[in-house]
């Protein structure tokens, strides 16, 4: 095995629900503290993306951050570092396994008291439990096509 595939295997995956407590506090699952214990730390950094929260271990925000920011120089450029750097959150999960959301994010991303934690590598997003339910809902055959396609091309089957 190479490195890379070899650091995939602490990484985020799968789907859990959640509730989210009356002050904004939500319990990260056991098995991504796990990953974080194992490969990170603590520090968390979370941004609003479309309908859901995006959260990244520090040093994986870190990678993100530094090649966006040195990116070529161009006004769009500076336009997508204010969307994602200036909206962000950095956080650390407290001694009861927890973070708090801010509610600027809850809001924008209209996060309910129930969540689902969907684990994606590097990272894991935080929906609304309604909205990923309907996401989910939406996949179709043609989606699983052409998820089928892409392994086919990466000689995965």
């Amino acid at each position: 095995m190479t490195e890379d595939v070899l650091e995939y295997i602490s990484s985020f995956r799968g789907s859990t629900e959640h509730g989210l407590d009356g002050k904004g506090r939500l319990n990260i699952p056991a098995r991504f503290k796990d990953v974080l214990s194992r490969k990170y730390d603590e520090r968390l950094v979370v941004i609003p993306w479309r309908d859901c929260l995006r959260v990244y271990p520090l040093l994986e925000w870190a990678k993100f951050e530094y090649a966006l920011i040195n990116a070529q120089q161009s006004r769009k450029k500076n336009q997508q570092v204010r969307l994602l750097i200036g909206r962000s959150a950095e956080m650390q999960i407290d001694k009861n396994g927890r973070i708090l959301i801010p509610a600027h994010m809850r809001k924008e991303c209209s996060l309910s008291s129930n969540l689902n934690l969907t684990g994606m590598g590097s990272f894991f997003e935080i929906w609304d439990q309604g909205k990923y339910t309907a996401v989910m809902e939406a996949v179709s055959e043609d989606d699983f096509d052409a998820l089928e396609e892409t392994i086919h091309e990466l000689n995965l089957f």
